[in-house]
């Protein structure tokens, strides 16, 4: 869709935090790129559960390393290939004086990436991401609101088990106190967003506003989700990026990329899988101190409480962002071997909201 205020929020809405997205669709192509940048001096955390991911520089935000900061998060189409997106990111990083200084005028960019597996979407398993699309998604970058749906990293997204086109969606929670967390996610999982009997998505629970919470589609829309897996052999992976504007240290930053994989398991089943690399990323820009009402009398309750709510809130946003990438996906035509000519889009989507533009191959 094309950039607009989110119905669930987005993860831009964390002050500083800025996402570029880039894809090429057409001739063979349906792939792309999503970079985040956050403010300098941003802490980094990962936590990366799926049994098939692809990762890089992922070791840089383990506890106790030399630099706990990171200037930049790529997300990539491509399979392994397209981490050397990332090299397009580290360059735009570069340019604009970003990185950590290792001499006069010399900096070094931290940007850790992951991937997911759409090879071949497109029809033409050459065509995935390179430096220079990596770098015209940090070149887009920009606050406000993001382009949801069949772009960046989500262009050729899909969920296996269900044959429904996945994509980008991105949401965040407000907490007392002005802590903000946000989420964007890549939703390219082997599980279905869907209940297999009637379905309903089953994150749709979780979506408190009942003006945004999905619709359950009806019988004869439903069927074809709910027991026609995509033909041939499917790797997937899922992604997401939660930020917040908490101070956080980095072993709490952890926990909140730990937590934020809870927000997954609601939305897809199953997760986790052998054939996923679902890896999310956490960020704390470190602008407000969160604190709750004090769970005790004991001295740190307030901050305690305070930052489990910063948690708990990363898992929320991951759910709704799964949420927004179903709704915000397009249906495909796609000559891809050994997939289903047709990916759908999923029918409770709210045409007001998400436009049905169905991208052409």
């Amino acid at each position: 869709m094309d950039a607009k205020a989110n119905p669930y929020g987005a993860l831009t809405d964390v002050p500083g935090v800025l996402v570029g997205q880039a894809e090429r669709i057409g001739d063979g192509w349906l792939t792309g790129v999503t970079a985040v940048i956050p403010p300098p001096g941003t802490l980094g955390a990962v936590d990366v559960r799926g049994g098939g991911p692809g990762t890089h520089e992922t070791d840089t935000l383990a506890p106790g390393t030399l630099v706990d900061t990171v200037d930049a998060v790529t997300l990539a189409g491509g399979s392994s290939y397209g981490l050397v997106a990332a090299v397009g990111v580290q360059r735009w990083c570069e340019e604009h004086g970003r990185g950590v200084p290792v001499g006069p005028g010399v900096v070094v960019p931290v940007v850790p990436a992951a991937i997911v597996f759409d090879l071949g979407k497109g029809g033409d398993p050459t065509a995935r991401p390179d430096a220079d699309l990596g770098y015209q998604a940090a070149t887009n970058a920009a606050g406000g609101a993001i382009r949801t749906g069949c772009v960046g990293a989500g262009t050729g997204a899909a969920f296996s088990i269900s044959s429904l086109k996945g994509g980008i969606g991105t949401a965040s929670i407000r907490l007392d106190g002005g802590v903000i967390v946000g989420a964007l996610a890549v939703a390219n999982a082997f599980g279905s967003p869907c209940l297999p009997d009637s379905g309903a998505l089953l994150a749709a629970q979780y979506v408190e506003d009942e003006s945004l919470r999905p619709r359950v589609p009806d019988p004869s829309e439903a069927a074809a989700h709910t027991s026609a897996p995509l033909s041939g052999d499917q790797l997937n992976t899922t992604l997401a990026v939660v930020a917040t504007n908490a101070r956080l240290s980095h072993p709490q930053l952890g926990r909140m990329a730990s937590a934020a994989h809870d927000g997954l398991a609601r939305a897809v089943r199953p997760v986790h899988t052998l054939v996923d690399g679902d890896s999310i990323f956490a960020l704390a820009t470190g602008q407000i101190e969160p604190r709750v009402a004090a769970l005790g009398s004991w001295p740190g309750a307030a901050e305690v409480g305070g930052i489990a709510a910063v948690q708990a809130a990363a898992a929320d946003a991951v759910t709704l962002a799964i949420v927004d990438a179903v709704l915000a996906a397009t249906a495909v035509r796609t000559p891809a071997i050994d997939l289903a000519a047709y990916l759908d889009r999923y029918p409770s989507a709210r045409p007001s909201a998400y436009p049905h533009r169905p991208p052409s191959t």
